[in-house]
This record gives structure tokens, C-alpha cells and sequence, in this order.
């Protein structure tokens, strides 16, 4: 996914240009890199021509991500010969696993920050000015977010709120614990005071971001705080509505943040949780550190917690090594747990990683099990949506549709609901029942809000 951040920016001031890729964290990160150069005078626009600096950043999951930088980075140098002045910067994990080589073969490219150090963009746009180039991709002692500027006001009744980074589980096919770091959780009373501000400002719902989420365990008052304590103290903040939290791993799915979805109204009845394969061989291989059967497990018991939950995962397909019989369990498991939405891929070798110099599977194979494991998927996902045509749910209303008179929301579910309706403004929440089943989203009719 890539998406460029910024509405049209006002005449005369200092222009930037951010396009985003990959996660919701980076998003989050996008966010906050934009405050902060809000402080230094800039202000968002749509496009990378006529801006004053373009930030790209960047995310290592995908496939070829070094590629598509270069690619972009193409792109922008007519760009950079037309407007020396042009200031271009990288961000992100690309700029944490590759910083010196980006800037050796893109001498175009004046700024790069790895993931934790973008608090320090500011000063390195200002030396950028000045005509110097710099590079950071160090693992800072400071909290990058003691040095961010606070929140502004929101234009969208929903935000993201980093709880957590890094990650300590070194799974053999990703790249996080290189370019995020080891395992840190914020702590207790600055999450809080973020999320009280962003409520302040018009949020509604809030989604709680952590490479690892649920391994939160922040402190208060020398107390250890897992993330099932900070999800029921956010809860009693007045005017937060729902609370959401990405991305889980299983080993990680304690006991009280099962029963906080039982008995958390404001906790929304939608869970991430990835377990890549069905096959405990490739598990194994992976250092999932669980079985399928633990993780079978773990999802009767959370919907034991709350039985309408919808389970969302990640899928990768072609692992090296991966048989027919590991494909197989893949499916299988697929086919016990039900999913509603999911997520797949072909593997891709992500350069240091533990699984990088094994045997790939064949393209031709590989591809083909990816086709037949999303078709399944996607019937799953069909089926669900499905289930929910009649039902009335709660719908939080974010933006206008792109049809006249039309409104886009979610449903606690996580489903995208489109309604025709009048007197709706961002941050409504209503009940609607759902008429029909899209291919990626819901329609429903309005039936009474706040």
C-alpha cells in the first residue's frame, strides 16, 4: 500500500510532500514527521511538483521495497534537476536497512532518517538548507516522542496512537527487529495524555499501533501495565468510543486481554492475529515460536471471550521448504478458523534475515498456492459479509462517500458501510442496517443516530 499524505497547502508557506508505504505504523510515522515539519513553517500538499521537500517513507515487508524506492526515486530526479532547491529525503525501514547505499546511488537524495530518529528531521531539514546532507539511522537513547510537537487538531474522528515498537520474536522472514529495534513500550501516562488530547480534538476511535502490539508493558508508578490494563484505563476517557488495537502475535494473547474483549464494550470485536502458516514443520522454520494447534487453541478461547469476534491474519505463501502436505495444513487451518479478512503473500527474501539464503520454492508452485489459498479467503470473506446483511450495527461515520449525498463509516467489525443519508457530519455514530454485500465493503440505510 502506498498513499501520499496532505491536503492542498496554502500559498506562500514552505511546501512538503509525503508519500507513505506499507503499514499502519508508517502512516502513524507520516503523521507525526508532518507535525513536526508543521513547526518548522511547512505545510502538506498533494503533489511532488512545486513542493519544497518530498519525503518518501518507506516499508521493508513488501516485496522489492529497495526496488520501488529506486523506482520512485527515478521518478522524482527530472524533478530535482529542475528545481535544485528541491530538498528529497527517505524515512522509514528502506532508510534503516540501506541508508549509505541510498544516498551512494541516489546522490539526489539530501536527507535519511531511520524509523526512530525522525523526531531529528527537522534539524537535518534545516542543514539540508544550508546545503548538507544527512544521515540517521541510529537507535537515539531519547524518546522520539518527548521531542515531537503535540497532536493538532483532527480532521478525522479517528486516529492512530503508537503504544509500542520493535519487535524481540526474530520470526526468519522479517526485517523488523533490524530496522525497528528490540521490543520498547511507552510509557503508561504519555499514551494516555495523547490519547486524552486526540479525544479532545474530535477522535472517537483510537487504534493502538505496536510492531508487536499486545507485548505491551508500559509502567505507572513503577507498576507494570500489559496492554489489557491500558486498553480498560483508556476506556474511561469521556467521549472515546471505541478502541482498536494492531498488530498481535499469538505468543503474546494474554489471559486478561482475552477477557477485556468479553467485558470491554468501548474494545471493538476485531482481531489481527497472524500465524502465517498451518504447518508446524514450517512454523518451526519460521521461529514462530507456537504450533498450529496453539493457535487453534487461542482462537476458540477468544471467542469463548466474545463469540461474534472477527478474526483477521496474515498468510505467507511459499516459505522455503513448504510442501504440498504444509500447504495443505495452511488450508485447513483456514478452513477451522473462518476468517473475515485476511492478508497473503508469495515469500520474498528480505536480505539478513535467517531465511534468506534457503532454497526457494518454485515460482510457478508458489504462485499457484497463493491463488488457491486468497480464493479461499476471499470465500470466507464473502461468507461473513454476508452474515452481516440484515443485521443492524453501529456505524461511526469518517468522511463523505464519493457519490452525492452518500457517507463512508465502519462498523465495529471493521467493515467498510455506505449509506445515503442527510445531517451526517464526521464522528456520528448510528445505527444502520446492512442491505447488501460488496465485493471489499457493506451498503446499508441509516436508522437513527446521536
Amino acid at each position: 500500500m502506498s498513499e501520499s499524505l496532505g491536503p492542498a497547502a496554502a500559498a506562500g508557506a514552505k511546501k512538503l510532500h509525503i508519500k507513505t508505504y506499507g503499514c499502519q505504523m508508517n502512516v502513524y510515522d507520516s503523521e507525526r514527521m508532518a507535525e513536526a515539519m508543521g513547526a518548522e513553517g511547512y505545510v502538506l500538499t498533494d503533489s511532488p511538483e512545486g513542493a519544497d521537500m518530498v519525503l518518501l517513507n518507506t516499508c521493508h515487508i513488501r516485496e522489492k521495497a529497495s526496488e520501488k524506492l529506486f523506482s520512485e526515486l527515478g521518478r522524482l530526479k527530472p524533478l530535482k534537476l529542475a528545481n535544485p532547491d528541491l530538498k528529497i529525503g527517505v524515512a522509514g525501514c528502506v532508510a534503516q536497512a540501506e541508508g549509505a547505499e541510498i544516498q551512494r546511488r541516489m546522490p539526489i537524495v539530501d536527507i535519511v532518517v531511520g524509523s526512530q530518529a525522525y523526531h531529528r528531521l527537522p534539524a537535518m531539514a534545516r542543514a539540508a538548507a544550508a546545503g548538507q546532507k544527512s544521515l540517521d539511522t541510529e537507535f537515539p537513547p531519547e524518546d522520539k516522542f518527548e521531542h515531537l510537537p503535540a497532536r493538532p487538531a483532527q480532521a478525522r474522528p479517528t486516529a492512530f496512537l503508537t503504544v509500542q515498537e520493535g519487535c524481540d520474536k526474530f520470526c526468519a522472514f522479517c526485517v523488523v527487529p533490524y530496522t525497528r529495534g528490540a521490543e520498547v513500550s511507552r510509557p503508561v501516562a504519555r499514551v494516555l495524555a495523547e490519547a486524552r488530547a486526540l479525544v479532545a480534538r474530535g477522535v472517537r476511535e483510537i487504534t493502538l499501533l505496536g510492531q508487536n502490539v499486545n507485548a505491551y508493558h508500559g509502567t505507572e508508578d513503577g507498576a507494570d501495565w500489559g496492554l489489557a490494563r491500558l486498553v480498560r484505563a483508556l476506556a474511561r476517557i469521556k467521549g472515546l468510543e471505541r478502541i482498536r488495537y494492531t498488530t498481535s502475535h499469538p505468543s503474546d494473547m494474554e489471559d486478561d486481554l482475552i477477557a477485556a474483549h468479553g467485558d470491554e464494550p468501548k474494545l471493538m470485536p476485531y482481531l489481527h492475529l497472524p500465524v502465517q502458516s498451518g504447518s508446524d514443520r514450517i512454523l518451526k522454520a519460521m521461529n514462530r515460536r507456537h504450533t498450529a494447534d496453539d493457535y487453534l487453541r487461542l482462537i476458540e478461547r477468544i471467542r469463548a471471550a466474545r463469540p461474534d469476534m472477527l478474526i483477521s491474519g496474515d498468510f505467507i505463501v511459499g516459505f522455503p521448504g513448504e510442501s504440498d502436505a504444509d500447504f495443505g495444513a495452511t488450508l485447513a487451518l483456514i478452513e477451522a478458523v473462518g476468517y473475515g479478512m485476511a492478508y497473503s503473500f508469495r515469500y520474498s527474501a528480505r536480505p539478513g534475515t535467517p531465511a534468506a539464503g534457503r532454497a526457494p520454492v518454485p515460482d510457478a508452485v508458489a504462485d499457484a498456492r497463493l491463488q488457491q489459498l486468497q480464493a479461499l479467503l476471499t470465500r470466507q470473506q464473502h461468507a461473513v459479509q454476508q452474515a452481516m446483511v440484515g443485521r443492524e450495527l453501529s456505524v461511526l461515520f469518517e468522511r463523505r462517500g464519493r457519490v452525492a449525498g452518500q457517507w463512508v463509516g465502519k462498523t465495529g467489525y471493521l467493515h467498510a458501510v455506505h449509506v445515503n443519508a442527510e445531517g451526517l457530519t464526521p464522528g456520528t455514530i448510528a445505527n444502520v442496517r446492512i442491505t447488501q454485500n460488496w465485493t471489499n465493503s457493506l451498503a446499508g440505510e441509516l436508522l437513527r443516530h446521536e
